[in-house]
């Protein structure tokens, strides 16, 4: 004798609610572990900001450079995401100018836009950073200025939103696809990277090899030949890279043959 089918339905549903609590449970841990040395308790008073030797040193280093960085979040915030910066150093220069977003800035009435002179790869508050796209030679010099034009243009300098943004995400996003020269795929950790600046729907994707639709940063859809395929749901991305052969999940990254 089959079973009711309402009692059919409702045995479903607990399965399905039974089997999203396990996911979020792994991603939890997954965030947990891939945010490193950084603590839910961590004193930003007190965190490391020392700089890791990571990127080149500018004075030995002739050539023009562009590199996108990322660390997981302050505190507890990098369980589920990472902010992103932008560093650039001119032929010739002697030093390197970062380009980021800074919440606390905007918290406190100030510009959250921060462009300032110095060592691209500092922890941040603990988080150890990622260059996660490095380019540099012939013709990065005029990337350069379209970097810092395209920074000097982001539409959100007096606002912060951790989610779905704006953020420092949505800004490195909006520098990216001014300068597709990057070829930035931002990692599914990049929370407020797909907030498409004055109301937009439609967008070139980050890397400029794509297109992006997405409604306020919370539900869209991404493919490029950079990323791959992404969905984001509140925020959230899901997708799968086949270039690279990796998953992208939220809170775990990218789990593959390459991590961000």
């Amino acid at each position: 004798m089959s079973k009711p089918k309402g009692k059919q339905r409702k045995n479903f549903c607990q399965g399905l609610l039974a089997l999203l609590a396990a996911l979020l449970a792994v991603l939890l841990v997954a965030g947990f572990i891939g945010s490193g040395e950084t603590s839910v308790r961590a004193d930003w008073r007190t965190a490391s900001r020392e700089p890791l030797g990571i990127a080149p040193n500018p004075v030995a280093t002739r050539e023009a450079i562009a590199q996108v960085y990322t660390a997981r979040a302050f505190s507890w915030r990098g369980i589920f995401g990472v902010h992103s910066w932008i560093a650039v150093k001119p032929t010739d220069a002697l030093s390197f100018t970062v380009y980021e977003v800074i919440g606390w800035n905007a918290y406190h009435g100030g510009d959250a836009l921060s462009i300032q002179e110095k060592e691209p790869d500092r922890r941040w508050f603990g988080a150890k950073p990622r260059v996660i796209a490095d380019i540099r030679g012939k013709g990065v010099d005029d990337v350069i200025k379209r970097i810092d034009d395209a920074a000097r243009r982001y539409p959100y300098k007096g606002d912060y939103v951790v989610w779905p943004g704006p953020n420092s995400n949505t800004f490195t996003a909006f520098v990216a696809r001014a300068v597709p020269e990057l070829r930035l795929d931002l990692p599914p950790t990049a929370i407020g990277k797909d907030y498409l600046p004055g109301g937009d729907l439609i967008a070139s994707a980050p890397s400029g090899t794509g297109f992006q639709v997405s409604l306020f940063g919370l539900l869209g859809v991404l493919a490029g030949k950079e990323e791959g395929l992404e969905v984001n749901l509140l925020g959230l991305t899901f997708g799968i890279d086949p270039m690279d052969l990796a998953l992208k999940l939220p809170m775990a990254g990218r789990i593959g043959l390459q991590e961000n």
